[in-house]
């Protein structure tokens, strides 16, 4: 049985998540267009588990320059991913939690 308390946790947990890969599609975007500046060190997105579950994220420079478009690419496709995977749970624990209260009522 299903708890309305876990289905709460479930879209933190997926919300968390969302704003892990817009981090990382912000930072992969950043790298794109900034790519061909002198000197320019890359943003590096690095995801820790949070303690009361989903993700923390933590944006750091490169320690060394130059581009790596190639890297960047797959980082936004990552992203995108990821994003639209904790939007599905993120959705299918809304409707999960409108069930769960429409039968109660």
């Amino acid at each position: 049985m299903v708890s309305i308390s876990s289905s709460v946790s479930t879209s933190a947990v997926a919300l968390s998540g969302m704003r892990a890969a817009q981090t990382a599609l912000d930072s992969s975007a950043h790298n794109v267009a900034n790519q061909s500046t002198g000197k320019f060190r890359r943003q590096e997105v690095s995801n820790k588990e949070a303690a009361n579950g989903g993700v923390t994220t933590a944006t750091r420079q490169s320690s060394t320059e130059g581009a790596a478009l190639a890297t960047d690419v797959v980082a936004q496709l990552q992203a995108k991913n990821a994003f639209l995977t904790n939007l599905a749970v993120f959705k299918t624990s809304d409707k999960m939690a409108g069930a769960l209260l429409s039968a109660k009522a």
